[in-house]
């Protein structure tokens, strides 16, 4: 007998620029940091030709979405301008359109110019891990560049947020600030919205292993649910690993996240989350 989806329905599709994405089925998003100081390194190359060749393996191995990101959001990273973000990312997102043109590219940023500049040349998606806090024009920017959003949620900034996080109920609070995000981003006019909790945003790793145990909870909002575990320090710490040791626990986890209702991992190793994604498939469905 099968494994029975009891789960709260959710949106299945993301429309951006007259094309749709089908979530029907979760999918992979992949991780293009062309940043020189992100946690995990292994096999970096921020040349054009380097973020080719690595989009092309996870476009290869099954990631449907490629999120570009030009400034370190790991806990204590040193912010960059503007200028210097928008430097980073616009010949990126440029030569993934035109090498990849059927790509779904997402700009992993939380100021409204670099939006603003990355779907101009040719970024399908924004992901603000701000949810628009740290830049008040990004929820009217998107609701005028007519891509979908991704908001997460994030206690304190990426320089403060683990000092000493602090929650009474980390799921519900969680919920009721990304319910809240959603309401804002369909007043501004934004159509597509999915939520991410922001595993290791402002959290302990007490409050992260109980928000991926919550995690169905976050679909009363109708929204899909993205989950960034790939690597964490939730999974190094508890299991006393580093990043690059940190595969065979973030695969655990995958599992346990489409369990609980997730309609996309943002992951660094897209062929795992991939093969993952499949076996939840046959789980749903299989009646062997």
């Amino acid at each position: 007998m099968g494994f029975k989806n009891t789960l709260l329905p959710v949106q299945t599709s993301l429309q951006s620029r007259g094309r749709l994405l089908d979530l029907s089925r979760p999918v992979v998003m992949g991780i293009l940091n062309v940043t020189p100081d992100s946690f995990y390194t292994r096999g970096k190359n921020n040349s054009i030709p380097g973020m080719l060749h690595q989009a092309e393996q996870m476009l290869s191995e099954g990631a449907a979405i490629l999120d570009v990101g030009g400034a370190s959001t790991r806990p204590g990273a040193v912010p960059v301008s503007v200028t210097e973000e928008t430097d980073r990312v616009v010949p990126v997102v440029e030569a993934l359109r035109k090498q990849f043109p059927d790509a779904w590219i997402s700009i992993d940023t939380y100021h409204a110019r670099v939006a603003r500049a990355a779907v101009a040349a040719g970024a399908s998606i924004v992901n603000d891990i701000s949810a628009g806090r740290l830049d008040h024009e990004m929820l009217s920017a998107v609701a005028a560049l007519k891509v979908p959003y991704i908001a997460m949620h994030m206690q304190g900034t990426p320089q403060t947020m683990q000092d000493n996080p602090q929650y009474n109920d980390v799921v519900q609070e969680v919920l009721q600030y990304l319910s809240e995000v959603c309401q804002a981003a369909a007043q501004a006019g934004i159509r597509d919205v999915i939520i991410d909790p922001g595993f290791g945003f402002g959290k302990t790793d007490a409050h992260n292993f109980a928000l991926l145990r919550g995690l169905h909870t976050l679909r009363i909002t109708g929204r899909p649910v993205l989950t960034g575990i790939s690597r964490k320090s939730m999974i190094c710490r508890t299991l006393g690993v580093t990043p690059e040791a940190a595969l065979n626990g973030t695969t655990a986890l995958h599992m346990a996240a489409l369990l609980q209702g997730a309609s996309i991992l943002r992951v660094h190793d897209v062929k795992e989350a991939a093969e993952v994604i499949r076996l939840f498939g046959y789980l749903q469905n299989s009646d062997g």
